[in-house]
Formats: C-alpha cells, sequence, structure tokens
C-alpha cells in the first residue's frame, strides 16, 4: 500500500517510520530542495513524544544534541535587580520527562531514522490530488497512492488544495513572535535570558554544541497581522514592539538586518474538528497546531504521527476505518492543547505588572522548592501543568509479518 506524506520537518519524518515499520510503502516529499541546517528554534518534546522516541531507537541522539538550557535569568522592565531560577527545576516541575532542542535537529535525527526504508523526494510539493488518488507535482510526473497525509505545517498546502484556503485558520491568540540568529557574544552556556514586560517578552539563549543564539520576540497585538511574506515589514514590527525594552534587547534588535536566520508569524490556532476528507488526512500543526510556541506543538505532532500509523495498521490500510479511530484517540489531546496554549500565552506575554511579578517570581519559588512541592503548586497555580505527561498513547507494536520476522 502507497502513502504519500508532504513536509519533512516533524511530524512526517515520524509517520514514514512508524509506517514503514508497520509494512506500508512511504513517499516523503518536501517543498525545500534539502533538510533545512540553520539550527532552527528550541523546541520542546515531553513524556509522551520522549516515549515514542526511545521506542525509535533516537533517543541517545536527541539526549546528545539536546540544548543543555538549565538556568533562567529574568530582568522585569523598570527594575534593576534580575531574578535567577533553576530552569531545569520549573520544567521538572511541569514534565517528568522532558528533552529541548533545536528544531531542525528534531528533524534531521527523525529522518535519519527511517531514511533506508523511507522514499524522501525534496525540491517538489504537491499541486493537486484527485479523489481516486492521482497527485499531480510541481516538478515531478503525476502519481498514484493509496493515502495522502499533509504533515506540511500551520499553512498546510495539503489543507488548502483539499480542504480550502481558510480551513482551520479562525483562532487568533492575540499574540506574534518572531525569532533570529544572532551571534553568542554574552557567551550564554546553558543559560536563559528573558526581558519581560507588558504585552511583551524578549529571550536569549544558546545551545551547549552551537556557536550562535537566538533571540525569541512575543509580544500582543488587537489582530493578526498580514505581512506573512513581507520580511522588512516584520522586522520593523518588532523594532516598534521592542525598541528601548533594555539595552541588551535594543541589542538583539541590531543583530536583525544581519542575522543569517529569521522567522516571524503570529500566533494563530487550528480549530478544526476534523481533518480527514476521504483519502486524505492531515497530521501534526496541518490539522491541529495549538499555537507556535506557547501550545506543546511539537510534542502533539509526534503523538499524532504515531497514532495514525498505528490506526492504519490496526485497520489493515482502510482509511474509512483508520482515519476516524485516528480522530478519535486525538481530539482530546487536541483540544486539551488549545487550552493550554490560550493559558500560556496569558502567562508567557503577561497583560498586566502583577502578571509580570507573578511570573518573574514564580518561576523562582517553584525552581527553590524540592520537586514534590514544585510540582503541587504547579498543579495549583496553572490548570494546564502537566497536560503532556497526562496523556495516555496506546502502544502500536508492530506486528512479526510488517517487520519481515513472520
Amino acid at each position: 500500500m502507497r502513502i504519500l506524506i508532504s513536509g519533512a520537518s516533524v511530524a512526517g519524518p515520524v509517520l514514514a517510520y512508524w509506517l514503514a515499520r508497520h509494512g506500508f510503502s512511504v513517499t516523503v516529499v518536501e517543498r525545500a530542495p534539502t533538510l533545512r541546517k540553520t539550527g532552527g528554534h528550541a523546541v520542546d518534546l515531553f513524556r509522551p513524544a520522549v516515549d515514542i522516541s526511545e521506542k525509535m531507537g533516537v533517543l541517545r541522539r536527541l539526549e546528545e544534541r539536546a540544548t543543555g538550557t538549565s538556568r533562567l535569568t529574568v530582568h522585569q522592565e523598570g527594575t534593576r535587580r534580575p531574578i535567577r531560577a533553576d530552569l531545569s527545576k520549573i520544567f521538572g516541575a511541569a514534565s517528568d520527562r522532558h528533552l529541548e532542542i533545536m528544531r531542525d535537529e528534531l528533524s534531521e535525527i527523525y529522518h535519519d531514522a527511517a531514511r533506508d526504508d523511507v522514499e524522501y523526494v525534496f525540491g517538489d510539493s504537491i499541486t493537486a490530488i484527485s479523489p481516486d488518488g492521482e497527485v499531480r507535482f510541481e516538478r515531478a510526473a503525476p502519481r498514484r497512492f493509496d493515502l495522502v497525509v499533509g504533515a506540511d505545517g500551520l499553512r498546510s498546502n495539503v489543507r488548502r488544495l483539499v480542504f480550502g484556503d481558510d480551513a482551520g485558520l479562525s483562532t487568533f491568540v492575540g499574540a506574534h513572535f518572531g525569532v533570529l540568529a544572532l551571534p553568542n557574544t554574552p557567551r550564554l552556556d546553558g543559560e536563559l535570558l528573558m526581558h519581560i514586560g507588558v504585552g511583551r517578552t524578549a529571550g536569549m539563549y544558546g545551545a551547549r554544541h552551537l556557536d550562535g543564539a537566538r533571540a525569541l520576540f512575543m509580544f500582543r497585538g488587537d489582530r493578526e497581522l498580514d505581512h506573512h511574506r513581507d520580511v522588512p515589514r516584520q522586522k520593523e514590527l518588532l523594532r516598534g514592539a521592542f525598541g528601548g525594552m533594555h539595552p541588551d534587547v535594543d541589542g538583539w534588535l541590531d543583530g536583525l538586518d544581519r542575522t543569517s536566520a529569521f522567522y516571524f508569524d503570529s500566533i494563530t490556532q487550528l480549530r478544526m474538528e476534523s481533518w480527514s476528507r476521504g483519502r486524505v488526512t492531515l497530521v501534526g500543526d496541518a490539522g491541529y497546531s495549538p499555537g507556535p510556541v506557547v501550545g506543546g506543538g511539537t510534542t502533539l505532532a509526534v503523538v499524532g504521527a504515531y497514532v495514525l500509523a498505528g490506526e492504519l495498521a490496526r485497520a489493515g490500510g482502510d482509511h474509512e476505518r483508520a482515519f476516524p479511530a485516528y480522530e478519535r484517540a486525538m481530539i482530546d489531546h487536541v483540544r486539551d492543547s488549545r487550552a493550554v496554549a490560550l493559558s500560556a500565552a496569558k502567562t508567557l506575554i503577561p497583560t498586566s505588572r502583577l502578571g509580570v511579578r507573578a511570573l518573574a517570581h514564580g518561576s523562582r519559588l517553584i525552581s527553590a522548592l524540592p520537586a514534590a512541592p514544585a510540582r503541587a503548586l504547579i498543579r495549583l497555580t496553572t490548570k494546564s501543568a502537566r497536560l503532556y505527561d497526562a496523556m495516555t498513547v496506546e502502544d502500536y507494536a508492530p506486528s512479526p509479518t510488517a517487520l519481515g520476522l513472520g
């Protein structure tokens, strides 16, 4: 049975790995000419995604490439004294098993796990999908597949082709974010440096194996900005939102015109209650992004890919059984993740001076407590705490026949 996946970032390679393990013939098409090697930005993997990665045999590589960020220094706008906290204890209070890794490195590790068993086609994209499975491409000749999966991110091409231009893009979280690469001149070895003000938060962090650093900006806005491809305008918006916040932040903004990597977008949730139609389904951010930066979307993408592959294997490739089962298994996780994102956005980008102080001093308090009281406090103060650790994911073990052992 031939399955086409669009997208080679996170959900796509994980899905490809498990489909191949279950005995399916898999092709992955990716618009970019190669896997991205810019380092990307840091993403979090919580317990379910770490467990799935361990089953894939890649956990050791993930641990070797983890950012190593363990300390937090917070500056509240308008105050002189920074607050220092143990970041590893804060994450430990939220999850018993957690990894932070640069997104592009995560993608490469997942890609490598199945590259010998999966056909990868780079530098091409889908232009049309017919109900009977014929797929047309920008460059390659048309091919027929039994199923097609969109794993191509928040602005999914597959979703647009199958569900329409505006499908799912219905909830603006009320904030925007930008990420840029900078020289690691402060030598942030294992440290996250943050500046927090009302309606805006900026941070800079390094990774133990990268020469450079990343600056992350998040700020509130009344409406979603329509500047998706206008990079000069995006940089202008960041300067307007953060100029004068602090000399550190002004220095980061000075790097906007020299950066080797820059990304900007609105924080927008997808609100699709079903993400399958005919022979096509969506996985990860393409179908149910809870919101970049704030919603744990990387963990959700890994879990979704694993579940989709498992349900297809259980149904013997019958998508009319597998797709509804996949959606039933994921829908509560998706809805809970949306709530997490909305709560996290309010916390990470405070709307008041009280919120600024609560974020700064709460971080210090949680990191100062022993593990058990810290977990109890975070549960009391954050309704979404430990959501991902609480996710239950079925064990879809490949059959001996699928593994070539029967």
